[in-house]
């Protein structure tokens, strides 16, 4: 029996919690949608699903799938993860989750938070910043897929909700949070006892994620990003593990695929291009997919070897503008998620055996072309994102959410697997 279950809307957002989990001293599995049969010796199944900008109904349909799966294995409480920038408009399916999530489980008071300071994402009245920024104001604003231009996760949050049901989000300030977990379990009962059945949890730090771990621990229902999972295994009387974290020793080429266009893997493209890497620019006004993925193997395979090579979509936000202008943003996102999907699929086919994909929905499609069905959690590279190892494609993988990771991620990556790797079996 497993002891905690996990939904996430996304692959990289799984394996993010994922990571927390095993940092934390628990032994995890993620799967790559709802498993078929139990999953054995693990304290914590993360199910990955790739809903976070599918209809609503349709992200309804596979969450409740995965919980009742989970519930069958054991799971007496449920983690929804989202992602730490809460990236859904007011239409997105965040809220119509977590209340279909809650009539399933019979919860009254869903505790709600994003915030992960260790990615300088922080919440603080409610509102989500980026660094020292408000949401609104970061480049999330202009995400092509899920802009966020509203920072209050109380407005955003409750603009979701089913009207019909009268169930609204109230606050838990910081000011409540200094003051310890009980404290923040009154404020809890307060708000479910004026009628509001989500919390918005404010968090600065890590100190205010513990206090919140505390305060939710019998919750049957979490929606938060990953932060909140720091504090989950040690109320299990779990200690950090670093066997937890070991993969088989790496071997193979290298190869990253980044579909994200967010302002962080711009950058970590711009660096690795500065450094010296190989590198080749996918443009999806020239062809179909078939012959932009033809075209891109044609390069790429050749210059496997020592060094890494680089597919990419990614693109400052005048550039995806201008194809979303002439493709449509849907026709467009699907194109290249197809491209780089079957990129990344003939890359390993051709000998690659450690492979970085850059985005969300970029690494849904990537994890889905190459029949994975679970991953093992390694070592962080770093925060949110760990080196992950598939044993059905004997392939080391890293899922980088768009916003993720240093500048230098991938080269650093590389160095850290080949560090870190053991030899586990």
């Amino acid at each position: 029996m497993i002891r905690l279950g996990c939904i996430a809307d996304d692959f990289t957002g799984a394996t993010d919690l994922a990571n927390n989990l095993v940092r934390a001293g628990m032994r995890v599995a993620q799967t790559i949608g709802v498993p078929q049969a139990p999953v054995e010796d693990v304290d914590a199944v993360v199910v990955a699903l790739k809903s976070r900008t599918a209809p609503a109904t349709e992200a309804v349909a596979q969450a409740l799938q995965a919980a009742r799966w989970l519930c069958a294995q054991g799971a007496a409480q449920i983690y929804f993860k989202v992602c730490s920038t809460f990236d859904s408009t007011p239409a997105g399916n965040i809220g119509p989750v977590a209340e279909a999530l809650m009539e399933l489980l019979g919860a009254r008071m869903v505790p709600v938070t994003p915030a992960f300071p260790e990615n300088a994402r922080t919440v603080y009245q409610g509102h989500l910043f980026v660094g020292e920024q408000l949401l609104s104001d970061s480049s999330m604003r202009q995400h092509p897929l899920t802009p966020m231009q509203d920072s209050s996760l109380v407005r955003v949050l409750q603009a979701q909700l089913d009207a019909r049901t009268g169930r609204r989000v109230g606050l838990v300030s910081h000011v409540v949070v200094a003051q310890g977990a009980p404290t923040v379990r009154a404020r809890l009962a307060a708000l479910e006892a004026q009628g509001a059945g989500f919390a918005v949890l404010d968090a600065i730090d890590n100190a205010d994620l513990l206090v919140l771990a505390e305060a939710v621990r019998d919750a049957p229902l979490l929606v938060a990003g990953s932060g909140l999972a720091i504090g989950l295994p040690r109320l299990l009387g779990l200690q950090p593990n670093a066997l937890a974290a070991q993969l088989p020793v790496a071997r193979g080429a290298r190869a990253i695929v980044s579909g994200s266009c967010s302002a962080a893997s711009n950058a970590q493209v711009t660096a690795f291009k500065a450094a010296g890497g190989a590198a080749y620019a996918l443009d999806p006004l020239r062809g179909d997919g078939a012959h932009l993925a033809e075209q891109a193997l044609a390069w790429a395979i050749p210059r496997l070897g020592h060094s890494p090579v680089l597919v990419y979509a990614t693109a400052e936000p005048a550039a995806v503008r201008e194809v979303q202008s002439r493709l449509g943003a849907e026709r467009a996102g699907a194109l290249l998620e197809d491209v780089l999907a079957t990129v990344a699929a003939g890359l390993v086919r051709a000998g690659v055996g450690q492979l970085i994909v850059a985005g969300g929905e970029t690494s849904g499609a990537c994890v889905q072309a190459l029949g994975i069905a679970q991953l093992r959690i390694g070592a962080q590279i770093d925060p949110g994102v760990p080196w992950c190892y598939a044993e059905s494609a004997r392939l080391h993988i890293a899922l980088k959410s768009g916003n993720f990771g240093g500048v230098d991620f991938f080269t650093r990556a590389f160095d850290a697997l080949s560090t870190a790797a053991g030899d586990g079996g």
